[in-house]
């Protein structure tokens, strides 16, 4: 036997009790008698109150206590509740002998002797501050925290269980949402979700994203308690106790309406300005490559024509020659197409009467649509006339009914009016024009087709049924000429064309002239006499072509393959009645050589050969214009009409 344990065998019970008090020292553990008076206290006391035995022994034990609680008489009241329930247990904050206070746990239990009688109390005390002070800071953590998010309204900050019903409400969550926390709290989240969202399961497949993921993240539209619809970007998080268990999620909300509006429409803005820079580049590539097209179908048709003149009149190489000519001049229609759209077509704009030039195209539009098609027309009494190629109007008016024939396979209504009014939503929309509009009850286009729909070689006609620059050449001729030209249509609703183009200042009865020409091959008259004839062109093709139409017409050709030779040649001998030039040459461009001659030789008239619209803003000469491709009979017509004005 351990030698301390036969001492303490030498002790009596009561003794041994006494020792295992003391010896506790995170407890204070005392005595009080009857009245309250201390007459016990154990080493844990001590180190927990700081009194020595000898200062508390005799005191009474409302020592300890705040002056609050000893002015509310919370000793006798300790003392009272333990002899008349048996027990008091409580917490509150006591006070150490240095005067700071301490955060204790008291229970008071009654002493009574063997025959029941109570003879004291015993007191036992433990000191909670570093608790109390952690629960304190928790408290205050979890204040600020909540604080925090109700204090939060450009996000909806809230809580789910694990089955993805609502059990947080923030003050975000209400003012994006629309929803008091009464409404909400209770209720499942898929309340926010557009119905076919909430059918197809996207509210639960978020949770289970979150519970294989770790998260979620994502944008949609959800739904406010009034029921419009807002753009959210949401996140969603699992929340987990100390173990590690799923026990809800916390979901974060926000409003992006704005922000995702402002990317769209800056979306749009790129994808305007990236169209814009592809129209501007097809444009120049189309408008270079219509200008040497040209050049070839002046060789091309001057020439056939020239060789049909000669054969005999029996010949069987006529319908041949016809078939190449019909060939050519579709070509040309082609290339005029492009330049249209390239907006470099050498426009005559003149004032038009729209209702008269659409009543002469009758016939010939009712064979374009076919018996199938109603055409119907619609026009006012009194309408002005428009400034316009008539040539490009007339070719813009097919492209558009051929496209109204396409879309309604055959079968349907078409209707022609035309009206004078402003241009809506527009920048032009201060001023008044001349609206042409065809509209058919075909199939339509969607919104993506629409969009697509003016963009040069687009199509949805079948290979070989279209090339695609009809109404890019209408957007084009109605920018050339100063007006607009828009597009309207939906699937089911058909399509709806309109052309706006600028009121002609003169009226077109008040333009109408007698235009003589002569017809090629004969010297007739004065206006067609035979004419000493300087032409001037870079192309050795065209420069040899034109001057065999120019000799067939019974004139004296002199030719000249650029500016300077041209210069040259008129020094030589002044004597020529007519000069042509072509417009784009190298070193020195036909307008550069025609204001030259302006100065040394202003007598002998000019005329302007080109393919496109190559002259600046800032040309102030007018000079007749001969636009490629051309044929003999268009060569005559031109020189005929300079012959008459000099």
């Amino acid at each position: 036997m351990h030698p301390s344990e036969s001492l303490i065998e030498t002790f009596s019970e009561n003794d041994r009790y006494r020792l295992l008090v003391d010896a506790v020292v995170d407890y204070a553990i005392y005595m009080l008698d009857l009245n309250g008076i201390i007459r016990s206290w154990n080493s844990g006391a001590r180190r927990i109150k700081q009194y020595e035995q000898s200062e508390v022994l005799g005191e009474h034990f409302s020592l300890f206590y705040t002056p609050d609680d000893l002015a509310a008489g919370l000793p006798a009241k300790a003392l009272e509740i333990a002899a008349r329930v048996g027990r008091f247990e409580g917490e509150g904050w006591r006070l150490r002998k240095d005067g700071t206070q301490l955060w204790a746990s008291v229970v008071i239990d009654p002493i009574r002797s063997s025959d029941d009688t109570l003879i004291g109390f015993a007191k036992v005390t433990r000191d909670l501050t570093e608790r109390k002070a952690a629960q304190e800071a928790l408290r205050h953590s979890e204040q600020q925290f909540s604080l925090l998010v109700q204090g939060v309204t450009d996000y909806a900050l809230y809580m789910l269980d694990r089955s993805g019903i609502i059990t947080t409400w923030n003050a975000g969550a209400q003012r994006i949402k629309g929803y008091e926390p009464a409404e909400v709290i209770g209720r499942h989240f898929s309340i926010f979700f557009q119905p076919e969202d909430a059918q197809n399961g996207i509210p639960q497949r978020a949770l289970d994203t979150v519970v294989a993921e770790g998260r979620y993240e994502g944008q949609g539209w959800r739904l406010r308690k009034d029921g419009s619809r807002f753009m959210a970007h949401v996140v969603i998080d699992p929340i987990k106790d100390e173990q590690g268990v799923l026990i809800g999620f916390a979901k974060i909300t926000r409003d992006v309406t704005e922000s995702a509006q402002a990317q769209l429409a800056l979306k749009e803005t790129r994808e305007a300005l990236f169209q814009a820079q592809k129209m501007e580049s097809l444009g120049q590539l189309t408008g270079g490559i219509a200008h040497d097209f040209n050049n070839l179908l002046t060789v091309i048709l001057g020439s056939l024509e020239l060789a049909k003149k000669r054969l005999p009149g029996e010949s069987t190489l006529f319908p041949l020659l016809d078939n190449a000519i019909a060939g050519a001049q579709r070509g040309a229609t082609l290339t005029q197409r492009m330049l249209a759209f390239a907006r470099r077509q050498e426009l005559d704009p003149k004032p038009v009467d729209v209702v008269s030039l659409i009543r002469d195209m009758a016939d010939l539009l009712s064979r374009m649509l076919g018996a199938g098609i109603e055409v119907d027309t619609r026009f006012p009494l009194i309408l002005r006339s428009v400034l316009v190629d008539i040539s490009q109007l007339e070719m813009a008016l097919m492209n558009l009914i051929i496209n109204s024939r396409d879309a309604m396979a055959g079968r349907g209504k078409v209707l022609i009016s035309a009206r004078e009014d402003s241009i809506p939503g527009s920048a032009l929309s201060d001023d008044r024009f001349i609206c042409i509009s065809v509209v058919d009850d075909g199939a339509g286009m969607d919104e993506a087709t629409l969009q697509r729909a003016m963009e040069p070689f687009f199509t949805t006609k079948g290979a070989g049924k279209g090339t695609g620059l009809g109404l890019s050449m209408v957007h084009g001729l109605a920018a050339q000429s100063g007006g607009h030209f828009l597009l309207k249509s939906s699937i089911g609703q058909g399509t709806t064309a309109e052309l706006w183009l600028p009121i002609a200042a003169v009226d077109a009865a008040a333009q109408a002239a007698d235009a003589s020409s002569c017809i090629p091959g004969q010297a007739n008259s004065e206006q067609c006499r035979s004419l000493k004839v300087l032409f001037v062109d870079d192309d050795p093709l065209v420069l040899m072509s034109t001057g065999a139409m120019l000799e067939d017409l019974g004139h004296r050709v002199v030719l000249a393959s650029e500016g300077l030779e041209a210069l040259a040649a008129l020094e030589h001998s002044a004597d020529f009645d007519l000069i042509i030039t072509d417009m784009a040459m190298p070193d020195m461009t036909g307008l550069e050589l025609a204001e030259i001659i302006a100065v040394r030789f202003p007598d002998i008239p000019i005329i302007l050969s080109s393919g496109f619209a190559e002259l600046s803003s800032d040309v102030t000469v007018s000079l007749p214009r001969l636009p490629k491709p051309f044929g003999q009979s268009a060569l005559a017509s031109v020189i005929a009409e300079v012959v008459r004005l000099v």
